[in-house]
């Protein structure tokens, strides 16, 4: 039996979105009747958002899937002073110019989630510093900054688990949730917002937009929080080795997004379904019952279906056929991530007199190994593979002639899943 009386609760309810909502009788009337019109805020302090950005982006999917009208929100303004949550460290002020261009590199990939126009339910993508940038200071600690009890803020994680950890907070993190409160407020004014959504790590700042909003005149304002995800060892969602999953193309391969997905943890799977792909509950259900060899197919599933939304179908099957060229035929597939190398006589073969390179060189210049001594350290673990012949010699130097003859490259592979194509220019 349903929990709520809307959809877009009901949804977001069985698929494992919701940690923590302000009024949910309140919200399923307002939802109900399809008048939601909720915001997710996204601070530009990278070129891509990365994967962890991913379950917010889905509820507000889900959102305009059951009626309600979905508004992204680029931190524009807000990039510029700096969130404190979750972090241990004051975070680098960015010019105003690599915000304002990682804030064009970001806005594409709500195109694959989102449908934008101007019909009622469709999304809006908005920037914080239309309204932020042109502050007056004084009038805004006169008008807004009085609302805000300072022993109160001391008491919200986003400051409290800084100062616990003896951490520096600046005065201008300390001035970011009066900015996110005053966010909410300005787009209710504007735009009729009446739901913002979230991280669980933001409920202190949501909530204090709730409780500006009362005081300022606003309507009713609500909360609703998801929670952040760790998957089933224990690690932070999103995080690999080799650092963020990056959400644009050009940060993070299809071929290396699926293969993210393709390793999920076994006790992940039915969870990552229901949150990151589209597919109907009773599909979910099957794929998740699946066990021991068989829990391998619901993972590709995973994988395709996440890869779809992002990149495309096209993109997505073709990662899937490349995996399966390359893990299952044992061939190489001209799909995989392929690197340029410049390849001209170098200092480490320049004995020899003609043009080759090591094969750390070989596996630095891939992207597999971060530096030449993490590539010695590598090709010495006994993980490397050069066209698929198991390297121990990180000296052994390599021919520009050694090249697949197939793709013209390098096949370079470290451990069972990571592999690339290294194509000398």
């Amino acid at each position: 039996m349903a929990k709520f009386t809307s959809d877009f609760l009901n949804v977001l309810d069985e698929r494992g979105f919701i940690h923590q909502c302000s009024d949910f009788a309140g919200l399923d009337t307002l939802a109900d009747r399809r008048e939601i019109i909720a915001y997710v805020g996204y601070d530009c302090t990278a070129p891509s958002l990365h994967v962890g950005h991913l379950i917010s982006i889905m509820m507000l999917h889900w959102l305009q899937q059951s009626g309600g009208k979905p508004i992204a929100l680029m931190g524009g303004g807000t990039t510029r002073v700096g969130d404190p949550s979750g972090k241990d460290e004051t975070r680098r002020i960015l010019p105003i110019e690599t915000i304002d261009a990682n804030k064009e590199a970001i806005k594409g990939v709500f195109l694959r989630f989102l449908k934008f126009g101007s019909r009622r339910t469709d999304a809006l993508m908005l920037d914080n510093a239309e309204w932020l940038a042109p502050l007056n200071y004084i009038d805004f600690l006169r008008d807004v900054g009085r609302h805000f009890s300072v022993n109160r803020m001391l008491t919200m994680d986003s400051a409290k688990l800084r100062l616990e950890r003896d951490q520096e907070l600046s005065f201008i993190e300390f001035n970011y949730m009066l900015l996110q409160a005053y966010d909410f407020v300005e787009q209710a004014k504007r735009y009729g917002c009446n739901l913002q959504m979230g991280g669980s790590d933001q409920w202190g700042n949501i909530v204090t937009g709730i409780d500006l909003g009362r005081r300022m005149g606003t309507h009713q304002l609500y909360a609703l929080t998801c929670p952040l995800l760790t998957t089933s060892s224990g690690a932070k969602m999103g995080k690999t080795a080799a650092g963020a999953v990056w959400l644009n193309e050009q940060q993070l391969s299809a071929y290396d997004y699926w293969q993210f997905w393709r390793n999920t943890e076994d006790g992940d799977v039915g969870r990552f379904l229901k949150l990151f792909t589209t597919l109907p509950m009773d599909e979910i259900a099957k794929l998740e019952a699946l066990e021991g060899a068989e829990i391998n197919e619901a993972k590709k599933v995973l994988a395709t279906e996440a890869t779809a939304l992002l990149h495309g179908r096209e993109k997505a099957e073709a990662a899937a056929e490349a995996a399966r060229k390359t893990f299952e035929q044992g061939v190489t597939a001209k799909d995989l991530p392929t690197v340029d190398m410049v390849w001209s006589a170098a200092e480490d073969n320049s004995e020899h007199g003609w043009e080759a390179r090591s094969a750390e060189a070989i596996l630095r210049a891939s992207g597999l190994a971060s530096s030449l001594s993490d590539a010695r350290r590598k090709i010495a673990e006994g993980a490397v593979k050069i066209n698929d012949e198991p390297i121990s010699d990180s000296k052994r130097l390599f021919g520009k002639g050694q090249v697949d003859q197939g793709t013209g490259a390098f096949k370079v592979q470290y451990g069972k899943k990571k592999i690339v194509l290294l194509k000398p220019l």
